[in-house]
């Protein structure tokens, strides 16, 4: 199914994303059984990363998951696929195995630049919004990411609208955004938006805090902010992890409640591969 007729139909889709074994063998049971649980939720649909290991062109790991989730489990899939590295021919050949595989979603990514990357190189890919336009012609129901405080490498807030409405004009049928700690910055966001033309539904993405290195990894990757009442948790619980972690599940657990009454498109959670996670947080939800 295509995951835009789901946002046409509900007034709300909550999404999980997970990410691939980073064994190189075949996984174990007990990450079947993490899967399981984490499906068992029926979610409207599953997000499956990029993972380590994956090629440039989203890697065989997401697709074989992405194909798992979706015969074995029931749940439609969204494979990530990014394009930084990638040849137009790695897309064809990516976009060819997920049509065999039965996979009609997908997150189209620029994806991080790797180490050692030339930026000044000849490259078929430099944009996100030019692999959505790619995979869009290949039939595929395409997303994008969103940003509701910018893309760290973005200046302003017009820049960022400007990069989400080409991203919509390329073929985005929707958006889930990047992680975002305060309500208060996504519904601003979906005010520029708006503003801009910006049709396509946007779920909110919800990470909670698992950890202190989580958090201030999380802040210097993609730029977000804390807020103060964060911030208090982190310095209460900093040093028990048994205790952050459920501060920071009642904590996401009130921001979804906050944006359910705000009427947003969609709920994203990472999960992290914790079915403990997408457990407490979908009550409720689903």
């Amino acid at each position: 199914m295509r995951i835009s007729e789901i946002y046409k139909r509900k007034k709300t889709v909550v999404s999980f994303e997970v990410f691939p074994p980073k064994k190189t063998d075949a996984p174990d049971q007990s990450v079947y059984e993490t899967f399981e649980r984490i499906c068992a939720l029926s979610p409207d649909f599953v997000s499956v990363t990029c993972g380590a290991g994956g090629t440039g062109a989203g890697g065989n790991k997401t697709i074989e998951l992405s194909a798992l989730i979706k015969s074995k489990y029931g749940v439609e899939p969204m494979a990530h696929l990014t394009c930084i590295a990638a040849k137009k021919s790695d897309i064809k050949s990516a976009a060819n195995e997920m049509k065999a595989r039965g996979i009609e979603n997908v997150l189209a990514l620029r994806g991080d630049i790797p180490d050692g990357f030339d930026k000044d190189a000849p490259r078929d890919y430099t944009y996100a919004k030019e692999l959505i336009a790619d995979i869009n012609r290949e039939g595929f129901c395409t997303a994008g990411a969103a940003y509701p405080e910018g893309h760290i490498d973005c200046i302003d807030d017009e820049e960022n609208i400007e990069y989400l409405k080409q991203k919509q004009d390329a073929g985005a049928a929707f958006f889930t955004t990047q992680l975002c700690f305060s309500n208060e910055h996504f519904y601003r966001f979906l005010d520029l938006a708006a503003k801009r033309g910006i049709k396509s539904p946007i779920s909110a993405g919800i990470m909670p805090m698992m950890g202190r290195s989580q958090i201030e990894r999380m802040i210097f990757m993609c730029g977000a902010s804390l807020p103060s009442k964060m911030i208090k948790l982190l310095n209460k619980y900093g040093e028990n992890a048994d205790d952050l972690l459920k501060a920071g599940l009642e904590y996401s657990k009130e921001q979804i409640d906050g944006l359910l009454s705000y009427g947003a498109s969609g709920i994203h959670i990472y999960t992290m591969n914790r079915p403990q996670v997408a457990e407490f947080l979908a009550e409720g939800l689903l």
